[in-house]
C-alpha cells in the first residue's frame, strides 16, 4: 500500500464483481454515477456547472435538461441495459446525454469523432447499440443502416436528413425517477484499441467511476469553488472520468472547449479564472510558446495535471518560473483503470520528475516477472494494478478478460518499477505502442491496415520522435511495386482515425530486417530512423 501523503478518505476492504475481487473501497461515497448529479444538484443548484462558448447551465439547469432528454428517451422505447452510442465532440450535449442514459439506467458508448467506418461500424455492432447520438456533419462515415440491426434510432444535436432530431427529444415534463442500479453494474463501455487490432469495450462500472473522481478529489485536493478547462477529448477516459465526472462529483464548473488551441484557452482561463487543468505534456507546450502567455491573467491557476507522457524538465521550469503558485501533478493510467491508478503527490514534481507518482489509495499495485511473480523493489518487470476502479473486464470478449486479468489484476503491459517509497516508474511498453500527443497508436492495426494495400509486402509502425507531440506515426514499408507515401497516406486515411494514420514513411523494394526467428526488428528500424533524423 503506498504512503499516504494527503487526507485520503477512510476506506475498508469489501468483495465486489464476478468472479469476486476483494479490494480496498472508499466507506462513505456515492453509489452511482446519476448520485453524483443528485448531490450537485442538491447541495449547490445555482452554481454554474457547464460553460461552453455562449452556453452556461447551473446545476438546476442541467438537471432539467437530462430530465427532460431522458423523458423524450424513454417515450421512444430505451431502458434499463441498452447501449447509447455517443459520436459527440466536446459539447454540453455530450454531458446531457451521458448523465439521460445513466438516469434510464442505460449504459453510454462514447466514440472518437476521429472514427472512421469500419471502426464504427465494428463497435456498434459488438455492443448491440439502440441508439447512436451523431455529430450531424458525421453522418457521411456512419455505417449503413442494413449493416446494424439492432440500432433503431439516429438522432443529430443539429438538422441531419435519416436523423430525428436532438430538440424534438426534449420532452416538455422531465423525467425525475432515477433508475436503481447495483454499483457493480455497467455504466459506460469505452473501447480501446489492444495488440490484436480488434477494440475491446472496457466495461467501466458505476463503482469504479466513482472511486476515479474521489482519488481525483481528494489527491488534487479539488474543491467546489474550483474550475477546470476541458481541452481533451470528452469521449477518451480522461476527459470522461477526469473532467467531466470527477467536476460533477466536486459541484465545480467545467468549462468545455470544442477544439483545443491555445492561445484561445489561455483566453478562457483568464476569462473563467480556471484553477484546474489535466491536459497532455504537448498541450502546455503549445501555451508556453504562445506570445500572449507572458501577459495572460493566470493567478488563479494552481493545479496543472498531466498524463500521456513525461513532462519535459525545460516545460516544468517554464511553468515554475512563469506560475510560482501552479502545482504540477503527473497521473498515470489507462481505460482500464478507469483513470488514474497513481497521482504525484503535491509538491513533489520537481523532486520525483522521472516518476508517475505513487498508487492511488485504494489502489493494488505490483511488478512482476514474466511468470507473474512479484519482483524486489525497484526491480523492472510488468505493472499489475488492481482496485476498484479497475473494470471488470470486456465486454463480450470472455477471451480477452481471462488473458488480461488475473486475480483481479489488470496486466497493464507497461514495464516499470516501485521504489521503497512507492514512486511508480514507467520504464519501457511491453504492448506494442505509441503515443501521439497523449492518443495511443496500437501498431498492429495500423500495419494490419496497410497491408489490405495491393502493393505492399510488409511494414513495420515504429514511433517517430516529435519535440510538441512526443511521438508521431513513422511506417517502413517494403513493397512489391513502386508506390509513394501519398497515395498510401490517401490508402490508410479513410480506415483510421487521424491520430493513426502515418505521417512520414521508408519505403523500399528490399525486405524489412528480420531476426533468426523471422521476427521483424523493430529496434534497428528505430535505429536507422533516428540515424536518418540526426543527419537531416
Amino acid at each position: 500500500m503506498r504512503p499516504v501523503t494527503v487526507p485520503w478518505p477512510s476506506h475498508q476492504t469489501e468483495s465486489h464483481f464476478h468472479p469476486t475481487r476483494t479490494l480496498r473501497c472508499f466507506s462513505h461515497r456515492p453509489r452511482s454515477l446519476h448520485a453524483l448529479l443528485d448531490n450537485a444538484v442538491a447541495s449547490r443548484p445555482d452554481h454554474e456547472a457547464l460553460v461552453c462558448e455562449d452556453q452556461r447551465l447551473t446545476y438546476s439547469q442541467l438537471n432539467q435538461r437530462v430530465g427532460q432528454l431522458a423523458a423524450g428517451w424513454r417515450r421512444l422505447g430505451v431502458k434499463a441495459g441498452d447501449r447509447v452510442a455517443l459520436l459527440l465532440g466536446n459539447r454540453i450535449e455530450f454531458v446531457v446525454c451521458l448523465l439521460a442514459a445513466t438516469r434510464l439506467g442505460a449504459i453510454t458508448v462514447p466514440m472518437s469523432i476521429r472514427e472512421q467506418t469500419p471502426g464504427l461500424q465494428y463497435m456498434l455492432d459488438h455492443c448491440e447499440a439502440v441508439m447512436l447520438v451523431h455529430e450531424a456533419h458525421l453522418s457521411d462515415v456512419l455505417p449503413s443502416a442494413p449493416s446494424l440491426p439492432t440500432l433503431r434510432w439516429r438522432v443529430a444535436v443539429e438538422p441531419c436528413e435519416g436523423s430525428l432530431a436532438w430538440q424534438d427529444l426534449l420532452h416538455a415534463d422531465a423525467l425525475t425517477e432515477v433508475a436503481q442500479v447495483h454499483e457493480d453494474d455497467t455504466a459506460v463501455i469505452l473501447y480501446t484499441s489492444g495488440t490484436t487490432g480488434r477494440p475491446k469495450g472496457a466495461m467501466l462500472s458505476h463503482l469504479g467511476m466513482v472511486h476515479s473522481c474521489m482519488h481525483f478529489q481528494a489527491g488534487m485536493d479539488i474543491q467546489p469553488d474550483d474550475v477546470s478547462i476541458a481541452a481533451v477529448p470528452l469521449s477518451h477516459v480522461t476527459g470522461l472520468v477526469a473532467l467531466v465526472a470527477t467536476m460533477l462529483h466536486c459541484a465545480a464548473k467545467l468549462v468545455i472547449m470544442p477544439v483545443f488551441k491555445a492561445a484561445l484557452f489561455l483566453q478562457l482561463a483568464q476569462r473563467e479564472q480556471m484553477t484546474h487543468s489535466l491536459m497532455v505534456p504537448a498541450m502546455y507546450n503549445l501555451c508556453l510558446l504562445q506570445p500572449a502567455f507572458s501577459t495572460t491573467d493566470l493567478r488563479h491557476w494552481r493545479i496543472g495535471a498531466f498524463g500521456g507522457a513525461p513532462m519535459p524538465v525545460a516545460s516544468i521550469e517554464a511553468l515554475a518560473n512563469s506560475l510560482p503558485q501552479l502545482v504540477l501533478m503527473n497521473c498515470y493510467g489507462a481505460t482500464e483503470t478507469t483513470s488514474p491508478a497513481t497521482i504525484m503527490p503535491p509538491g513533489m514534481t520537481p523532486h520525483h520528475n522521472d516518476t508517475v507518482g505513487q498508487a492511488v489509495v485504494c489502489a493494488d499495485m505490483k511488478v512482476v516477472d514474466d511468470a507473474g511473480q512479484p519482483v524486489p523493489d525497484g526491480s523492472m518487470g510488468e505493472i499489475w494494478i488492481k482496485g476498484p476502479m479497475v473494470v471488470a473486464g470486456y465486454w463480450n470478449n470472455p477471451d480477452a478478460t481471462a488473458k488480461e486479468f488475473v486475480d483481479g489484476y489488470w496486466k497493464s503491459g507497461d514495464m516499470g518499477s516501485i521504489d521503497a517509497q512507492g514512486y511508480v516508474r514507467i520504464l519501457d511498453r511491453k504492448k506494442d505502442m505509441l503515443n501521439r500527443g497523449g492518443y495511443k497508436v496500437y501498431c498492429i492495426e495500423v500495419e494490419n491496415t496497410l497491408y489490405q494495400h495491393p502493393a505492399v509486402a510488409e511494414c513495420a509502425i515504429v514511433a517517430k520522435p516529435c519535440p510538441v507531440l512526443g511521438e508521431r506515426v513513422h511506417a517502413f514499408v517494403s513493397v512489391r511495386e513502386p508506390v509513394d507515401a501519398e497515395v498510401l497516406t490517401a490508402f490508410c486515411a479513410p480506415r483510421l482515425s487521424r491520430e493513426k494514420v502515418p505521417e512520414s514513411y521508408t519505403i523500399t523494394m528490399d525486405a524489412l530486417p528480420r531476426n533468426a526467428n523471422g521476427k521483424l526488428m523493430k529496434r534497428l528500424m528505430r535505429e536507422q530512423l533516428l540515424a536518418s533524423l540526426d543527419k537531416a
